[in-house]
């Protein structure tokens, strides 16, 4: 049968409903003689608070109104006591005013059935107070009894009732409240498991209402061609939000269905099943009732009966497959000999997370869970890779004009390629972006009040986003946009504040900011060059190794500093390769010692000089960009008895100097350390004195040589052959561009994105396989389907969307005539293209290729012909009409870089060609053509400067001069531009200086 679609509520919010609507009856019990003395006693204390103190107060004092306006004689007065006596009546009025209306509001929602009433501004404990009194008072009625909480009840919290919140839980005040955090949390859990047992209850007493329509059903449709209806879309389209899933696959999960089979996973479902939707489901005739259902037959009326009746015999009254999970119970820390500032954990501030990310459910899809879990760290990862290999493509491409590198990085295999697809996955470079535009923010807002930088201990970022910085003291007020946390020692900027900030041109004030794990949905990161003394870090050497590695590779290529130094010693592995400029490996501990010792010696002389307390006073000041840069000691060794003694007394300021020394060790007891931590065999990073138990990150030795590997090999200087006079390697995909090569699918990606030889995909899943389709056509090695689904869905999805997707791109894209698909998977698990797909970026490549080191080189002809049909390709930047927000993983790729690249060194090798037979015209109109896509390579101005040289016309060289000049604004001329003009055109300077 047709899919019948319906919008009319298909994206609507409802309040959820009860399973169960029909009403149950109320049990009166019966009233006992206390619940009379208490009713008697509560109408007593009523009388005597809302009747007699306003009496008493009237007869004996007089009434708070004055006769009449008062004058301003009334402020010269002389204050008396008499004075104080008439503040205080007015005060106690207000307290009876404010206790009557909450005595009012209670007996209106107790009499009306509210159950919850509003609740009176400012009047907490009077309310509370007020309903237990009417809630005394009105239990000798039916009504009040079903309705209104018992006197054990007194002494709870007002919303006692409601689930925890993020104001509730920043009121938790600090670590050595754990206890209070907890107790939050366990009684959480408590009510979530009396709402289970609730509506469990209410299968029990109304096992028959789904008999009579109160529930309602969905019936898996059949497939429409190549397309299968999933769990996903079902919640879409009736409850708003796919990622609701989870509630129609728990609410079905291992049932009978009608052809005798079980729903085991949300994936697997079969056209026919029948599922009970949540309550809250919308969508017309897609929802169908038991009795209900007039547009299917009495057979599908029947098969919903029967599975309606299943339901709450599966599910049971009281439990079977229903649990509920208590949190994890952690003690509170004992407070430590000599306290000091310890890093609180930021309790999790609610909000639904994204849908999990395909294959994270249960496995890595063959890809280093170690990498996919550290998002700040591969987006640190990622970003420093793609710099390094557009500089090793940028040093080649000015490197010579015939003879050249090439501006292909090599293909990474093996541990590499999946380190890299771990790094395309995991990276969060959103997150490190507010992250750091949070925190050079709140250094211009200090600065521009003339407020120091407070000291950061640690910096929490919650699971939506919000990030919180915990202070060694308190700071006063934090500056607008930023919040006071849970106590005076936090500060708290919400997402939605931080995605505001604009780019603040100050210093990175907190560079030492580095991740350590994850407790709950929210990340640690800690400020190492704060901790005031050692941080060490017991546990075996490889899982410490693991654990320094995560936190050298963070911090050498974090994107919230600007300049630090990372020193490393008794690291096994050389991972100077990530940042050449920031790490630097040291042989043992003496030179350590030397180093450190003469640093901390000019510092402490560059402080006192500059008049400065600490580096933070520094960085706000006019030398900030120069100065006080971190400098971080990763010590992976431990040191013997006498070394930590007289490391701990090099350590004794540190704090203050800017320097953060992390410590390796096999014990407890290391001199000078002020945070002691421990990493587990289960990788857990544990440090009881400041109450942490986390998730570690880390980076083990496998993953952490992949790494090097990638950044090794894009290194412009790792290959001694590549210099000038080198051929260019080959590009990844070469194109038989004879007219036998005509591909069967044709997609122009280099300007405006067109396909031929394909249908235009209806409905909204056309865009989403256009974006697939060129991702796949820009990496011709194969693209992993984690990491094409992470490029879809930055928030992630769950893996039977993504399957769905990747089906309807195969029949999109179809097969060949010998039957093969043209959308294949290698043995690696990855996706790869046929090669009857083809790109005109490929054909490009392929031209130019062929030009320059094919058959272009031995006929002159055919180079000029292959160069020509070359630059004609070219129609604009790539992908020029891409939809604002998608395409986001091109910030990730350097085919931004390689185009312009590619397509001047065209434009170079045309112009040479003309200009071989004296065609300065052509010459010019091919590298004007050029820079069309690539205006910003000086290659292409300084050889048309040459070419214009070449017609003998000297106004049209001082028009283009002028124009140069126009274009190079206040930045002025590049050295080598300058020259050039000197040569060329020496009256250059008159007649720019006659324009200016």
């Amino acid at each position: 049968m047709p899919r019948r679609r319906t919008t009319s509520s298909s994206s609507s919010t409802a309040p959820s409903a009860p399973r169960n609507r029909t009403p149950q009856p109320v049990r009166v019990r019966r009233r006992s003689f206390g619940d009379f003395v208490k009713a008697f006693l509560a109408f007593l204390v009523l009388l005597v608070l809302v009747v007699g103190v306003p009496l008493a107060l009237a007869t004996q004092i007089g009434w708070p109104l004055p006769d009449g306006a008062p004058s301003l004689d009334w402020l010269q007065r002389e204050i008396t006591v008499q004075t104080f006596l008439h503040i205080l009546t007015v005060i106690v009025w207000f307290a009876w005013a404010q206790f009557t209306a909450c005595v009012l509001v209670e007996v209106k929602a107790a009499l009306s059935g509210v159950g919850v009433p509003g609740r009176v501004p400012g009047s907490g404990p009077s309310q509370l107070l007020a309903r237990q009194l009417v809630a005394a008072l009105l239990l000798v009625g039916a009504t009040a009894a079903s309705l209104t909480p018992g006197l054990s009840q007194l002494g709870q919290s007002l919303e006692g009732n409601q689930k925890p919140s993020v104001a509730a839980a920043q009121q938790t005040p600090g670590i050595f409240a754990q206890q209070q955090e907890q107790a939050a949390a366990t009684a959480n859990a408590l009510a979530e498991q009396a709402g289970q047992a609730g509506q469990d209850a209410a299968r029990a007493d109304g096992g028959s209402s789904a008999a009579h329509g109160d529930t309602k059903y969905y019936r898996i449709q059949p497939p429409e061609g190549r397309h299968h209806d999933s769990l996903w879309e079902v919640a879409e389209r009736h409850l708003g939000d796919g990622r609701r899933y989870k509630e129609i696959f728990e609410l079905n999960k291992d049932r009978v269905q009608p052809d005798g089979s079980r729903l085991s996973e949300a994936s697997l479902i079969r056209p026919g099943w029948i599922m009970e939707m949540p309550g809250d489901a919308r969508g017309g005739e897609l929802v169908e009732m038991p009795d209900e259902a007039p547009n299917v037959s009495e057979q599908v009326q029947q098969q919903i009966s029967d599975y309606a009746r299943t339901g709450d015999h599966a599910q049971g009254s009281g439990g079977g497959d229903a649990q509920v999970s208590l949190p994890e119970q952690r003690p509170a820390p004992a407070t430590p000999a000599n306290p000091i500032n310890p890093v609180t954990p930021v309790p999790g501030t609610g909000g639904e997370h994204a849908a999990p990310v395909a294959g994270q459910e249960g496995h890595s899809f063959g890809l280093p869970e170690a990498l996919l879990a550290a998002p700040l760290l591969a987006a640190g990862l990622l970003g420093a890779l793609g710099r390094r290999r557009r500089q090793a493509m940028w040093q080649s491409a000015l490197g010579a004009v015939g003879g050249r590198r090439g501006m292909e990085p090599p293909t990474p295999t093996g541990d590499a390629q999946d380190a890299q697809d771990a790094l395309l996955v995991g990276a969060d470079p959103e997150g490190v972006r507010l992250l750091d535009r949070s925190l050079r923010g709140l250094a211009a807002s200090l600065a521009a009040e003339s407020r120091p930088l407070p000291v950061v201990y640690a910096a929490w970022m919650s699971g939506n986003g919000d990030l919180h910085l915990q202070l060694a003291q308190p700071a006063g007020k934090p500056p607008t946009p930023w919040q006071q946390g849970q106590d005076q020692t936090f500060w708290m900027l919400a997402r939605s504040d931080a995605e505001g900030y604009e780019e603040a041109e100050t210093a990175a004030p907190y560079p030492g900011l580095v991740s350590l794990g994850t407790m709950d949905d929210s990340r640690l990161l800690l400020n190492l060059e704060a901790v005031p003394g050692i941080v060490s870090l017991g546990g075996t050497e490889a899982d410490r190794a693991a654990v320094f590695a995560s936190v050298a590779a963070e911090l050498a290529t974090n994107g919230w500093s600007d300049r630090m130094t990372i020193t490393l010693v008794g690291f096994g592995d050389d991972l100077t390769p990530l940042a050449p400029n920031r790490i630097r490996h040291l042989d043992g501990f003496e030179d350590l010692f030397e180093t450190m010792s003469a640093e901390t010696r000019q510092r402490r002389g560059a402080l006192g000089a500059a008049g400065h307390d600490s580096v933070l006073t520094g960085r706000t000041g006019p030398a900030q960009h120069t100065r006080w840069a971190p400098h971080l000691v990763l010590l992976a060794a431990q040191p013997s008895d006498d070394d930590a003694l007289r490391l701990a007394e090099l350590a004794a300021d540190a704090g203050r100097l800017g320097i953060g020394y992390l410590v390796g060790t096999q014990g407890t007891d290391l001199p000078g350390a002020a945070w002691e931590m421990e990493i587990t065999r289960e990788g857990r990073l544990l440090a009881p004195l400041l109450g942490l138990e986390l998730d570690a990150q880390m980076l083990p030795t496998a993953q952490r040589r992949a790494v090097v590997e990638l950044f090794t090999d894009a290194d412009p200087g790792s290959d001694p052959e590549g210099g000038p006079g080198r051929p260019a390697n080959a590009p990844p995909f070469l194109v038989d561009i004879s007219e036998q090569g005509r591909p069967a699918v044709y997609a122009r990606l280099v300007g405006s994105y067109e396909i031929i030889g394909l249908d235009t995909p209806d409905g909204e899943r056309s865009a989403l396989l256009h974006e697939a389709l060129a991702l796949l056509l820009l990496h011709r090695e194969g693209v992993h389907p984690r990491v094409l689904s992470s490029a879809l869905w930055p928030r992630g999805v769950t893996a039977d969307v993504r399957d769905a997707l990747l089906e309807r791109l195969r029949t999109w894209l179809g097969s060949d005539p010998d039957g093969t698909p043209r959308l294949a998977t290698d043995a690696t698990g990855r996706l790869t293209l046929a090669k009857s797909v083809v790109s005109d970026l490929d054909v490009l490549r392929s031209l130019y290729y062929e030009a320059t080191q094919g058959r272009g080189v031995d006929s002159r002809q055919v180079r000029g012909r292959l160069l020509t049909d070359a630059l004609v390709l070219v129609r604009g930047p790539l992908l020029a009409d891409r939809p604002e927000g998608r395409y986001r993983w091109l910030t990730h790729e350097i085919v931004d870089a390689q185009l312009p690249l590619l397509v001047a060194d065209t434009g170079l090798a045309l112009c040479e060609f003309h200009l071989e037979r004296d065609r300065a015209e052509k010459a010019i109109e091919a590298l004007n053509a050029a820079l069309r896509t690539a205006p910003a390579d000086e290659r292409l101005w300084h050889e048309l400067l040459r070419a214009t040289h070449t017609t003998g016309d000297p106004d049209r060289l001082r028009a283009l001069a002028a124009d140069l000049v126009d274009r190079s604004g206040a930045r002025g001329l590049p050295p080598r531009t300058e020259a050039l003009l000197d040569e060329l055109l020496p009256t250059w300077r008159e007649g720019v200086s006659a324009a200016g």
